[in-house]
């Protein structure tokens, strides 16, 4: 069968890599993709990013099933466009992906169903907004009600930068957020203590399976330090997930999550990505929704899973009133991944692009060098966005996988390239 996977970042390039293993598939495309599945004999890209066109060249080349990447598409509805013309697609409806694109819809159906979260106001008037966090102080959090590649998030730990964010978000707009109808909004919350984890799930109406578990590294430099970016490096499994934990994000998170969209009249189906706070105590606290799969969590996840996707994608999309995902069972490697994030000079605000890139070898069978920002340009690859690529490798310990990408990191070269030394440091110091 062919397949196609929506999107051009490392994310889908790692799904499309995880997708082309399968024996059933004689094709994997990628659109638009980038410089990584540009070069990969067994995808192939696809320079169309209008939802319409997209879904007639679908129809046109008998794509088989079709995996939405990145948030965008979702939030614009070709999840809706594909299923009214009877296409196979996996990924949430424009009304499903409100729990990611709009984080005041998201924090209202949190408190509307019970589940754990930050106490929270929203406003749209800054000087309401100046006079909350006034009023109530800091740390806290300002986040961006619409969408911001995942940097529409401000951990202020001043009043002073509390504000500031308020002004980029609500007056200036520096961040690029695209705003949701009724215009800018931020939705400021209390800082929570505790550990940061990943917890994704495949949905499909109504059952649920869960993936490895997975932990982001969000601030750009050594130590946590620096700002807030899309994630500059990951890995799987995260130990602060214990079984404990996962039962709790199950009971009281993942569960009440599904059932209540299926409540609202707006039934889940696709990757529900809670990005979670864990306490001292192990209790979980839901700090966004993400309704696709986390970049660069993708990636040691897909490192690890010896279960075809294809099939598990398959079931998720069955006709009816929901997938199959009940007839699934995913097999993980035991083994341990993690992935660095290599990112341009500049990133996260203002990312050079067009530096050479040199260095990259063969994808091995327990190292994988998977691209995000970077196109290729008359035969020479070259960065294109703020996070280049991301250098991911498996290992029989954490500290193995950390020593063997940062050993495949030596040979990779663009100028100004900048990544953490750090990645999985949480982990190995617990």
């Amino acid at each position: 069968m062919k397949v196609l996977v929506i999107g051009g970042g490392g994310r889908e390039h790692a799904l499309a890599w995880k997708l082309a293993q399968s024996p059933k598939v004689q094709m994997v495309y990628v659109a638009p993709g980038n410089g990584g599945t540009a070069t990969d004999p067994r995808l192939e890209n696809v320079p169309i990013t209008d939802i319409v066109e997209l879904r007639n060249w679908v129809q046109e080349n008998k794509i088989a099933l079709t995996v939405v990447g990145p948030e965008g598409p979702l939030a614009a509805g070709v999840v809706d466009e594909f299923r009214a013309h009877g296409m196979r697609i996996f990924g949430p409806t424009k009304a499903a992906a409100q729990l990611e694109s709009s984080k005041a819809f998201s924090k209202a159906f949190m408190r509307r169903h019970g589940i754990p979260t930050a106490e929270y106001a929203t406003f749209s008037d800054p000087a309401a907004a100046h006079a909350y966090v006034r009023k109530m102080g800091a740390p806290t959090v300002v986040k961006a009600d619409g969408l911001a590649a995942g940097k529409g998030v401000v951990v202020a730990m001043t009043e002073q930068e509390a504000h500031e964010a308020i002004d980029f978000m609500l007056v200036d707009n520096t961040l690029g957020v695209t705003h949701n109808e009724g215009g800018a909004r931020v939705v400021v919350e209390e800082f929570l203590e505790g550990e940061e984890a990943s917890f994704i799930v495949l949905c499909d109406g109504k059952n649920v399976l869960a993936l490895a578990t997975s932990q982001d590294h969000k601030r750009l430099q050594d130590g946590d330090q620096g700002p807030n970016t899309g994630g500059m490096g990951a890995y799987s499994p995260a130990p602060v997930v214990t079984p404990d934990v996962h039962a709790k994000a199950m009971r009281e998170v993942i569960l009440p999550t599904i059932r209540g969209m299926e409540k609202d009249g707006i039934p889940f189906t696709g990757f529900l990505y809670a990005g979670l706070m864990i306490d001292a105590q192990g209790q979980p606290k839901t700090l966004e929704f993400n309704c696709r799969m986390g970049d660069p969590e993708t990636q040691p996840i897909m490192m690890r899973l010896k279960t075809d996707l294809v099939d598990v994608l398959w079931a998720a999309t069955e006709p009816g009133p929901h997938g199959k995902l009940d007839e699934v069972e995913l097999q993980w490697d035991r083994r341990a991944a993690l992935g660095v994030v290599l990112a341009a000079p500049g990133y996260p605000l203002n990312p050079r692009k067009g530096d050479v890139i040199t260095g990259i070898g063969e994808h091995t069978e327990d190292c994988a060098v998977f691209h995000a920002g970077t196109v290729l340009k008359d035969g020479v690859l070259q960065t294109s966005g703020g996070r280049v690529l991301c250098v991911t490798a498996l290992a029989d310990s954490l500290r193995q996988a950390q020593q063997k990408a940062y050993q495949v990191i030596k040979d990779i070269h663009f100028d100004g390239m900048q990544y953490r030394t750090d990645i999985g440091h949480r982990a190995l110091k617990g």
